[in-house]
């Protein structure tokens, strides 16, 4: 195989795939090994949260995934009670309705623009790392090994991550309380009829009940997404088989007529287990997406968390393998994604206790809902579970409201940074020593990021860097050589 690339990525889900999207377009030679032979159409997850949509419309990749995806859903939720999300400041108030399994897809056949290969088939058995890079070992499907030479490695491989393991990366947390099961199952039509295309998607009913959780999604063509958790599923190995029983007593509790089971295609267990890398750098050897961490998937943000992680990293990693990565550049990618994972876990620890049928949790319950009506509360829960309230810290940077903060709708389709400011400002001037990492964009284009006579620095990954007066040349130098090098002169 050819060992002439710079970053080999282990695992094609959605976060390693995004990642070799995004070194491919800086121009990165990358390869992703994926164990699998070939795709299986199997979808975890089912959304992408309105800071995902940002994330992809940012380099102009939303349009054709929501030619894919079945539906968008005005409403997020938190332990079941909804979010209103059009309170949100985002042109994406909304979740998209999408199996991941046509997120990978379209992933995927993006790479080839970049003739960025997937390289199924192959396991990561083994890793070593030196001071120039990593020397990988890939088992092909036939049981021959082949070595890759690589300057980065980069762990994607999921949950029971091999490339964290081999690292030894320490994973606390607490392993799994909660057993629980999802499916895609083909049911019988209702009362001798057919199936609508357009049975509408519901957010998941999951007021605490002793007999279990069970609701259903619409995929389409008959296909059904089961999710379900009661009596039966705890205790259960995880890689035990999901029965047909367990999925037909599931489906009576389902609200609505009774559904028959005609065949399930896929199933597979999961629990609430909750635990997160110690640390997402060891080297030369980074984690990201399941491989980093791992929680229930309450609220709809595993995927979500994955692709970001991933949109953090892409650009940090090229700008070091390009030699113009300033020093410490590549440890923010822990220092910034780290908190925000824990988070994750955080909240989806507590909605996990907010389905539990125990009367203190329930009480619990009821005071969120009460409090959820309140529109302040529904906005600060909502931009959590959707993404859109992350800040990440900017030492050294002058204090400045949208400093950290995402800059929606600044669109970055060339995967560079951003000065937004007037083409006659002093900053448009003293940020051209820069102009082969970072682009100029009018004014105009800014909207009501910042007010007149302001201007914003962007990073690549779309957050505000530096912003301030647009004759402050001084700390723009500064906020540029911090996020993006020394000059070109």
């Amino acid at each position: 195989m050819d060992t002439d690339i710079e970053v080999l990525i282990a695992g094609a889900g959605p976060t390693g795939l995004l990642l070799a999207g995004e070194l491919g377009l800086a121009g990165v030679r990358a390869a992703v090994a994926e164990r699998l032979p070939h795709r299986t159409g199997h979808s975890k997850a089912l959304n992408l949260q309105p800071r995902t949509a940002e994330v992809l419309d940012c380099r102009g990749w939303l349009a054709p995934v929501l030619d894919r995806s079945l539906t968008l859903l005005p409403a997020g939720h938190f332990a079941g009670l909804p979010l209103d999300y059009s309170a949100l400041d985002t042109a994406f108030p909304h979740q998209v309705g999408i199996p991941q399994a046509r997120v990978e897809e379209f992933l995927e056949d993006h790479l080839a623009q970049y003739g960025v290969p997937v390289l199924r088939g192959r396991e990561l058995t083994s890793l070593r790392q030196d001071a120039d890079g990593v020397t990988a070992t890939l088992r092909g499907p036939d049981g021959t090994e082949s070595i890759c030479r690589a300057r980065y490695l980069v762990g994607a491989d999921g949950g029971r991550s091999t490339v964290r393991h081999l690292l030894g990366t320490p994973f606390p947390g607490r392993d799994g309380r909660i057993g629980m099961a999802v499916a895609d199952i083909e049911l019988a039509p209702v009362d001798g009829g057919s199936d609508s295309p357009g049975e509408p998607w519901q957010l998941p009913d999951l007021t605490p009940d002793p007999a279990g959780v069970a609701f259903l999604l619409p995929l389409g063509d008959g296909v059904h997404r089961l999710i379900l958790g009661g009596p039966e599923q705890q205790g259960v190995d995880r890689d035990a088989p999901v029965t047909d029983d367990e999925v037909r007593t599931a489906l009576a509790r389902c609200p609505g007529p009774p559904r028959a089971l005609r065949a399930v295609r896929w199933a597979s267990r999961f629990t609430d287990a909750s635990r997160q890398a110690e640390r997402y750098a060891e080297g030369r050897v980074l984690l990201a997406g399941d491989a980093a961490h791992i929680h229930a998937p309450a609220g709809g943000q595993g995927l979500n968390l994955g692709m970001q992680d991933a949109f953090n990293l892409g650009w940090k990693l090229a700008a070091t393998l390009r030699g113009r990565a300033p020093d410490g550049l590549l440890a923010t990618y822990h220092a910034e994604r780290h908190p925000v994972g824990a988070r994750v876990l955080a909240n989806t620890q507590a909605q996990m206790v907010l389905t539990l049928p125990d009367p203190d949790a329930l009480v619990v319950r009821e005071l969120l809902t009460d409090l959820l009506t309140v529109p302040e509360a529904n906005r600060r829960v909502a931009a959590m579970i959707a993404g859109t309230d992350i800040r990440y810290p900017m030492p050294g940077a002058p204090d400045h409201p949208l400093l950290g903060a995402r800059a929606p709708g600044v669109r970055l389709p060339g995967g560079r940074g951003a000065l937004l400011a007037d083409a006659a400002s002093a900053v448009t001037a003293a940020a051209s020593a820069w102009a082969d990492r970072v682009d100029r964009l009018d004014r105009l284009d800014r909207g009501p990021l910042a007010a007149e006579g302001e201007a914003l620095l962007v990073r690549p990954d779309g957050y505000v860097c530096w912003a301030g007066p647009d004759d402050d040349t001084h700390e723009l130098r500064s906020a540029l050589t911090r996020w993006f090098g020394l000059p070109l002169r």
